[in-house]
């Protein structure tokens, strides 16, 4: 492969796994559909709880207003609990709710078993490139996320 070809390629994989991923879960996992976007607020406030708006915005890379209107729709749901905040009244502290805990937690525990049984049906030489891949794919995250920081 040219090495011009490489990024497009490798977009091209991702997604096309990140798509697959999805539809699988989705057609095996009870309850409404949620779309990307509040399934990762969702995974955020559940590993920052507490979180307000504005820091999720930051966070998710996303204007205020979106994550406001995300977190409407899952508070609605069922799935958020927003309560004000003690020292600031106009601020919200957001919160996972048990029934999203749970959906979080299949969908991770499913998401893992789907790709643990695709990489175990893999040859030794394919699953050996994938671990030797994984500090290259790490440092282009990182790398990714250092740039969307600055501005």
């Amino acid at each position: 492969m040219d090495k011009a070809d490489l990024p497009d390629a490798f977009v091209g994989v991702l997604t096309g796994i990140h798509r697959l991923l999805r539809r699988r879960l989705r057609q095996e996992l009870p309850g409404p559909r949620l779309r990307g976007a509040q399934v990762e607020l969702l995974r955020l406030v559940s590993a920052s709880p507490g979180i307000g708006v504005s820091a999720a915005a930051r966070e998710l890379y996303l204007a205020g207003n979106s994550v406001s209107t995300l977190v409407n729709q899952l508070t609605a749901a069922g799935l958020l609990h927003r309560e004000a905040r003690p020292d600031d009244r106009r601020s919200a502290s957001l919160r996972v709710t048990p029934e999203a805990e749970a959906r979080l937690r299949a969908w991770q525990e499913r998401r893992v078993a789907l790709v643990r049984e695709q990489v175990e049906r893999l040859a030794e030489e394919d699953r050996a490139a994938l671990t030797a891949a994984l500090p290259a794919l790490r440092r282009l995250a990182d790398g990714l996320r250092e740039e969307a920081t600055t501005p």
